[in-house]
């Protein structure tokens, strides 16, 4: 089996998103048999309640967050649209990879703002970013996915407190088996072995965007950005392999 996994897009107004595009290309290219979204793919910030009350949090607008998810949604798949009706014109095989949404902590801003103020049930809902419509078999937030003996969560939450594990070396001691997580910046690998000799490992990866974000400094915002393609996965094992941002703009992109 071949997965390929989408860390967090945190696709919002006035971002560049043409990099999708470039992912829907380098998938229908590599016809991956899964394709994990590890969530946050909308970003949400107009129910962002850190930014409350700031100069930032001006003229952000939730309809519009929506209509960013769903633009986003159609640049990533436009190029397996294009695909499946040459095939279908041609009477060829279609291909419809699995697609798996796993719910972030961003994309959960929804629910929490709903729970916070009961009038906005009915008004808001994560429905409305229609990733079922779109084709996305949906996962509830920290609820872990597992396929083919790999655990895929957004973040996989530790202690009383439910924080995120922040390094693959700790999430492999933790959770015993190959895990992938997004939500945090850059890219992180540790290797290990379960006693029957089976190899596991840990990726955490939490950025797939072009824009760097405000709350970082010109430091922070220099981390990998990318995806990472699972070859050969079978129960667990699998050989990794990033690709970055930069890589897709060279192969699809203006290649600047």
């Amino acid at each position: 089996m071949k997965h390929l996994v989408i860390p967090d897009t945190q696709v919002k107004p006035g971002v560049p998103m043409d990099h999708l595009e470039w992912a829907g290309k380098y998938i229908v290219d590599k016809k991956p048999d899964v394709v994990i979204m590890l969530g946050d793919f909308a970003d949400m910030e107009s129910l962002c309640s850190y930014d409350v009350g700031k100069k930032s949090f001006e003229g952000r607008r939730y309809l519009a967050d929506i209509e960013s998810a769903h633009m986003g949604q159609r640049l990533l798949f436009s190029p397996l649209w294009d695909y499946n009706n040459r095939a279908a014109k041609n009477h060829e095989k279609r291909y419809n990879p699995r697609l798996v949404m796993i719910e972030g902590n961003h994309e959960a801003r929804i629910n929490k703002a709903v729970e916070a103020d009961p009038k906005l049930e009915g008004v808001l809902s994560y429905s409305d970013l229609s990733y079922e419509e779109f084709g996305w078999e949906c996962h509830p937030f920290l609820k872990p996915v597992v396929i083919d003996g790999i655990a895929y969560c957004h973040y996989f939450p530790s202690g009383v407190l439910g924080r995120p594990v922040s390094s693959a070396r700790a999430l492999l001691t933790k959770m015993h088996m190959s895990c992938v997580a997004g939500h945090q910046q850059g890219r992180d690998i540790a290797f290990s072995r379960r006693a029957d000799g089976v190899e596991i490992t840990a990726i955490i990866a939490g950025s797939f965007y072009q824009h760097d974000e405000p709350y970082l400094n010109p430091l922070t915002n220099t981390h990998w950005r990318g995806l990472f393609v699972l070859h050969q996965v079978q129960n667990g094992a699998f050989d990794e392999m990033a690709v970055s941002i930069d890589y897709l703009r060279r192969r699809y992109g203006n290649g600047v």
